[in-house]
């Protein structure tokens, strides 16, 4: 594999759509409503670098203890819960324990405030943030229609690129994501390299895939194509993760058997192989799951490894799902966005009752807002709203629930971490692992009293109770506001670039 292989194809739009059984509508409505909506005369874009706000307390501290805290570490030895102290030195947790007393170290009292694990989304495509809610009433067929078939990202600069990533990272901090794998769309070098800088900036702890473009969009999403991976992917890996010990490492969004051939996919996967990174992709989404069954493919191959994370596999049979889980692969599921645009159920239940655990992510907010509390309550209410269903139409109450909140809480923190191998380093709160971690406040009105930490993390709390967000011991977010970051230059620049790319989209689904 010495160079790109790029051979000339000409697909159908018509042939495509039909495998992929993807149904087509929308309205149209003019490009320049963003700003009309919000009001904000957009100004001109820039690149420049970040004008940074001083910090406002102990971000940049390399030793600091946190004292009060009622500590929540999801490590199977502890308990669900316990008032505890946490030592942090160079980026690390060093202790855990009750009434740590020790001298010359800075001190954050974390009093009426319950400290957790931060969140890992392990499926998001960050760059949407760019275009937030216009997907509100999209089935998975529209969705698909304008933002690949009709290129509305393939529109983007690679300054816009840039500040839908930051814009994006930013947000999930603010809601207590600490690590995400943002499933890019690469259309040119210059793409890939200002969406790095923007999740560079932000200071999230991420997974990079690299993607494909979204330019001439049936060159590579088609059941025809015969175009590999772009290759620059290479020079990625070697500009910007050479190392696995940083913030941000790397993996590839490939597109699967359910949208090219098994030999281009084969060809991917080894790609991915050959650079040792994780490789992504969607299986099981609506129909084309039914009529292709990716993994039976993928298993008569002999692709199927500990290294391929497989997104939604809403519409696979039990069958894949045990092989998923049987060849130490990873399932993301994203329950709120499969549920509204018609993937099918989600498969968390059906998954676990093959042996295995999933992770969760957000998707896509065009449609959903930024924060994994949403995704847990999703992933748990829906599945038990299953399982329960079954037991009634068997004409029998309802006894002990299937699913705990404690479950919820390991898909959405240790179990994303294990997806993105990275259980090692951040998912829990231990010593010996990152100081990955998030202050809730339990003194808010919808989280008062506590009687069930774990309970109210999952089902009861959302964005606006994160009163701190902790990156590698680095505090990303204090008091309830992101430090170190001109918000003012973020919300200029990304209404700015949405301005220019709906413009440049011409008519869009009704929103």
């Amino acid at each position: 594999m010495d160079e790109q292989k790029k051979i000339p194809v000409n697909p159908s739009r018509r042939k495509f759509l039909k495998n992929a059984s993807l149904a087509v509508g929308g309205a149209v409505i003019g490009g320049g409503i963003v700003n009309n909506l919000l009001g904000v005369k957009a100004a001109a874009a820039d690149n420049k670098s970040a004008d940074k706000v001083k910090p406002k307390d102990l971000e940049t501290e390399s030793r600091f203890l946190v004292k009060n805290g009622l500590v929540i570490t999801l490590e199977k030895s502890d308990p669900d819960f316990m008032n505890a102290d946490i030592l942090v030195e160079n980026g690390k947790i060093t202790a855990i324990k009750p009434n740590m007393d020790i001298s010359g170290v800075q001190v954050i009292d974390a009093s009426g405030m319950i400290v957790m694990p931060g969140l890992v989304d392990t499926h998001r495509h960050v760059w949407e943030a760019l275009v937030r809610g216009i997907g509100t009433d999209w089935s998975i067929g529209t969705y698909l229609n304008t933002i690949y078939f009709q290129e509305l990202g393939g529109k983007l600069r690679p300054e816009d690129s840039y500040i839908a990533d930051l814009l994006g990272a930013l947000e999930a901090l603010n809601a207590g994501v600490t690590t995400m794998l943002d499933w890019s769309a690469i259309n040119t070098p210059e793409h890939a390299d200002a969406l790095i800088q923007g999740l560079q900036e932000s200071g999230i702890r991420g997974v990079f895939a690299h993607g494909t473009p979204i330019t001439n969009i049936l060159t590579y999403w088609s059941p025809d194509s015969t175009y590999m991976h772009p290759w620059d992917a290479r020079r990625i890996k070697q500009q910007y993760f050479s190392s696995d010990d940083q913030l941000l490492t790397m993996a590839l969004a490939i597109r699967g058997p359910e949208f090219v051939s098994i030999d281009v996919t084969r060809q991917d996967i080894m790609f991915a192989r050959e650079l040792g990174v994780i490789a992504s992709m969607h299986v099981g989404v609506g129909i084309a799951g039914v009529q292709k069954k990716p993994v039976l493919q993928l298993r008569d191959a002999n692709l199927l490894g500990p290294d391929l994370n497989f997104v939604h596999a809403t519409t696979l049979t039990d069958e894949e799902l045990k092989l998923i889980g049987e060849s130490g692969g990873s399932l993301s599921s994203t329950p709120e966005v499969e549920s509204q645009m018609g993937h099918g159920w989600t498969a968390v239940g059906r998954y676990i009752a093959q042996g295995y655990r999933p992770s969760l992510g957000v998707d896509v907010v065009v449609s959903t807002g930024p924060d994994m509390f949403s995704q847990m309550k999703f992933a748990l209410q829906v599945t038990r709203a299953i399982e329960n269903a079954k037991i009634l139409e068997s004409g029998k109450d309802v006894g002990k629930l299937s699913l705990s909140a404690r479950d919820a809480l390991e898909f959405a923190t240790i179990e994303g971490a294990r997806a993105l191998h990275l259980d090692h380093k951040i998912g829990t709160l231990a010593p010996g692992k990152q100081a990955d971690m998030i202050f809730v406040r339990s003194t808010d009105l919808n989280l008062t009293p506590v009687n069930n930490p774990i309970g109210l993390v999952t089902l009861c709390a959302n964005p606006s109770n994160i009163d701190s967000v902790f990156v590698a011991g680095k505090a990303m977010k204090r008091n309830g506001q992101l430090l170190n970051v001109d918000l003012d230059r973020v919300r200029r620049l990304a209404n700015a670039s949405t301005e220019y790319v709906l413009s440049k989209f011409g008519p869009t689904p009704q929103f």
